[in-house]
């Protein structure tokens, strides 16, 4: 499974201890990990929550990443805006059982967390563990398992509600305002990451003419 990580501004110095407690948990497993920044408070590009959903939806749908881990100061306003995406269903998670729940009943296909809020001594112990009960193991089997047949068709309903709600991603990248998409996808790492895996033509092409345009070059 390829595991894209995003982190915005307000927690980029944390950038290394999130990426090192998930590489260490998922590469094991036989996950690829994708780090798509921040990397540092003084990175050129800039990444807020409302990017990090903008750049979950691109990754997603594009086949750039199976699974997005991001996150913010609370892990609320990057969980709003990958939930506004189509096609992503993106999950808080504060806790290993947290972890472990969104995967059995909810089986969705990203997750946020606080980087600032109870982010205290041993954080990287609480994060190591959230990702093993997320990523050990078969997802969607359900908790209580009797209930897995019900919690199952519901996943299904509401992919079938977000999809009647929703605008394809490429129909969104063209609607949403286009400064914003370019500052998103600004990153230092992001061509040679996203191109590298990205499957969707129609999203690879729209994201190409637009890092080729004067805009994005000056920014």
């Amino acid at each position: 499974m390829k595991i894209a990580l995003i982190i915005e501004n307000s927690q980029a110095a944390k950038s290394e201890i999130v990426h090192a407690a998930l590489t260490v948990v998922a590469e094991p497993l036989g996950h690829q990990v994708f780090h798509y920044g921040m990397y540092a408070p003084e990175d050129k590009a800039s990444l807020t929550y409302v990017m990090n959903g903008l750049l979950a939806g691109i990754l997603l749908n594009s086949g750039a990443a199976d699974f997005v881990v991001t996150g913010c100061g609370t892990g609320m306003g990057s969980m709003l805006a990958c939930n506004a995406m189509p096609g992503v269903f993106c999950g808080l998670v504060v806790d290993p059982t947290d972890a472990f729940l969104f995967g059995q009943i909810n089986d969705g296909n990203a997750i946020s967390m606080p980087y600032a809020k109870g982010f205290g001594w041993a954080a990287e112990l609480n994060l190591q563990d959230c990702y093993r009960k997320l990523f050990e193991g078969e997802r969607g089997l359900g908790y209580p398992r009797e209930r897995a047949e019900i919690m199952a068709r519901n996943r299904g309903i509401l992919k079938t509600l977000k999809s009647a709600t929703c605008k394809d991603m490429l129909s969104a990248l063209k609607a949403v305002d286009q400064d914003l998409l370019k500052a998103a996808i600004a990153g230092e790492k992001f061509q040679d990451l996203f191109f590298a895996n990205a499957t969707d033509e129609g999203i690879r092409d729209y994201i190409k003419d637009l890092i080729g345009s004067p805009a994005l070059e000056t920014a």
